[in-house]
């Protein structure tokens, strides 16, 4: 392969990429959006933001629904940084922010 093959097949997956992260953007902002609804469940109820088993079967989700080529664990990472931000957002929601 020549650098110019390289650079013109870099420039289509860094392209696909792009529309990539438009679409991850979107989903997140469309779970943020449910979340915000269960944070409001949550406060009118009375109950804690962290459910840790409810955690867990998120993880577990994720890990039944994962094909590759990300292993579990990475996939694992992602989410609870995910759902960290998740919480923030519920907190900081149910404080009036």
């Amino acid at each position: 392969m020549t650098t110019e093959e390289a650079s013109i097949a870099l420039e289509e997956c860094r392209v696909r990429i792009d529309v990539l992260d438009r679409q991850i953007v979107e989903l997140l902002n469309r779970r943020a959006k449910v979340v915000e609804t269960i944070g409001d469940v949550k406060q009118k109820a009375g109950m804690r933001v962290y459910e840790p088993r409810r955690e867990d079967q998120v993880y577990a989700n994720v890990a039944a629904s994962n094909t590759g080529p990300l292993h579990d664990d990475s996939l694992r990472r992602v989410y609870e940084r995910l759902m960290d931000e998740m919480r923030t957002l519920q907190r900081d929601r149910m404080a009036g922010q």
